[in-house]
């Protein structure tokens, strides 16, 4: 244990660069991103202090430049799998019982390694395996990593001075401690800060962590890997394995040490993972914590006295930053009769302003490539539907190509029928479709937005009527974790706006605020009597 009561540096948000035009930053990041691009990597399995190169691999390339070899990274077989838990559970004894600022001292430093020399490198990284634009790599690959590891500190040591009142001759006190056993982190390839934060948010607490992140993000997951290793996190602690997902997570959740699951992914193989979790619960030695944020069918509506250029750069931003390729992003909206013909030409008038999609190191544009060819088909499918629907016509957008990599131009679908495939279906990716409802139909229409989808994760309304919004917020209450007024429903900041959403959303355990880290300590109460008794009787048997 420390010998003090320490107080953490105060948690600020990471100031976002802006990569003008000659300005150093923007030189340094394209200095890295023709580095990367130059060379090839190897990248290994991570288990204990071994770098594991199992000879079997797969290529990675950008989505942006899919005949572009970044390099390959090394498949696990099952032994791999096994080894990780044993490397995981030979390092839990001395993790957990380290002092916790010495805990919170590798990850603050990993933080300040992201903000100074290896804010360049991440965020080329990002660029490079996402296809993010510098703007979409710098929020997320370095600031939000860079606040979620800070202001984590700040939530522990937060956690750990909340403790309980003492009665006259007696000491209560709280120890938080790491779960029993292994957490078993997955993260998806759209978010590098989320990649970092699953694993590292339950290292933080004490935990020992099996990490398996996308496919799709392993290039810039292994910058993260990197600046852990640079940071001092000690082998073992964070184990890294690749490979086919469902025999990594069979063997996985068969062990009796498995104790928790980190995950950020899709709606569908969240299920799957609680089921078999549920059928394997006589095997664990201790009741599994299960924390997930899933999917999202997130809507914006209009009220008919909204400012019309405000909603239609809500719907812009919402939905097409980052290609759409956000589970918060704007994917349904519900525009008035009045309104929605100035909205739509606004929204027309910034489509057309954009860059055909292309390159992230080209800075001029806003929209990039989809993650990878499967995506690709599974779009175009539904924009080839929307084509074809007598209650759906694209009035924005509908080309692709993937010859080079895999484009989407931005589209916008207008719907008769609010429950047409693409109001219901999460999508995932540069395609909002947008439903035209009758302005008397307001109350309506907030029953609506709250009955089509499963999903509840963020939502938006834009309204000058403070009674309009008071409606809305009331209405809405249950169909989105995180609501905003007057805003694009995406954007969270750490320690601002704490992110998660419920129904087939997730769990709602909140990345980027003190709820989370809970999930990953199993408290005990240790009560210490000063004085104490000899005698059983007490008075009232007198």
């Amino acid at each position: 244990m420390g010998k003090g009561f320490f107080e953490v540096p105060e948690a600020i948000n990471e100031p976002i660069k802006n990569y003008a035009p000659g300005s150093p930053e923007r030189k340094a990041v394209l200095e890295a991103y023709k580095k990367y691009y130059a060379e090839t990597v190897d990248v290994p399995l991570y288990i204990g202090s071994e770098e594991v190169r199992t000879g079997t691999t797969k290529t990675i390339s950008p989505p942006h430049d899919h005949q572009h070899s970044l390099g390959t990274y090394h498949l696990a077989d099952k032994v791999h799998v096994s080894q990780a838990i044993a490397n995981s559970l030979g390092a839990r004894k001395a993790w957990a019982a380290m002092a916790w600022e010495q805990r919170a001292a590798i990850f603050l430093k990993a933080a300040a390694l992201i903000a100074g020399p290896y804010r360049a490198k991440i965020n080329a990284a990002t660029m490079l395996a996402q296809s993010k634009t510098i703007h979409q790599a710098e929020i997320d690959a370095a600031c939000e990593l860079i606040d979620f590891l800070r202001f984590n500190v700040t939530f522990m040591a937060q956690i750990y001075g909340e403790q309980p009142e003492s009665a006259e001759g007696i000491w209560n006190r709280v120890e938080y401690r790491p779960l029993e056993g292994f957490v078993y982190a997955i993260t998806p390839f759209n978010f590098t800060a989320i990649a970092g934060n699953l694993p590292a948010s339950a290292a933080m607490m004490g935990n020992v962590v099996v990490w398996k992140p996308s496919d799709s993000q392993i290039f810039s997951a292994k910058v993260i890997v990197d600046v852990f290793k640079e940071a001092g996190l000690p082998d073992g602690v964070i184990n890294v394995v690749y490979g086919d997902p469902v025999m990594i997570s069979d063997i996985i959740l068969d062990s009796p040490d498995f104790s928790g699951l980190h995950f950020t992914g899709s709606t569908h193989v969240f299920k799957t993972l609680w089921k078999q979790i549920g059928q394997n619960i006589n095997r664990y030695k201790t009741y599994p914590r299960i924390v997930g944020e899933t999917g999202g069918k997130d809507f914006i509506v209009a009220h008919p006295t909204a400012n019309s250029k405000q909603v239609a750069t809500a719907i812009v931003r919402g939905a097409f930053e980052f290609q759409g390729q956000k589970c918060s992003a704007a994917s349904r909206v519900y525009l008035p009769k009045s309104l929605a013909q100035p909205i739509l030409n606004f929204v027309k008038t910034d489509l057309a302003s954009f860059n055909k999609p292309g390159s992230p190191e080209d800075m001029r544009n806003f929209i990039t490539a989809v993650i990878h060819e499967a995506t690709f088909d599974k779009l175009t499918a539904y924009i080839d539907q929307a084509k074809n629907d007598a209650d759906a016509e694209i009035i924005a957008g509908g080309t692709y190509d993937k010859s080079t990599g895999y484009f989407i131009e931005p589209t916008v679908i207008l719907t008769t029928n609010p429950k047409y495939t693409t109001m219901v279906t999460e999508l995932f990716g540069p395609v909002v479709t947008v439903y035209v409802y009758e302005d008397v139909q307001w109350a309506e229409t907030l029953q609506l937005i709250d009955e089509t989808s499963e999903y509840a994760l963020t939502g938006a309304v834009l309204s000058q009527d403070r009674y309009a919004i008071e409606e809305a917020t009331k209405a809405l209450q249950n169909c989105a974790g995180n609501f905003y007024i007057n805003d694009k429903p995406t954007g969270a900041v750490v320690g601002q706006q704490p992110f998660g959403g419920a129904r087939a959303s997730g769990t709602n355990d909140k990345a980027g605020s003190m709820q989370n880290l809970l999930r990953w300590v199993s408290p005990r109460l240790i009560k210490e009597t000063f004085v104490t008794p000899e005698d059983y009787r007490y008075p009232f048997l007198g």
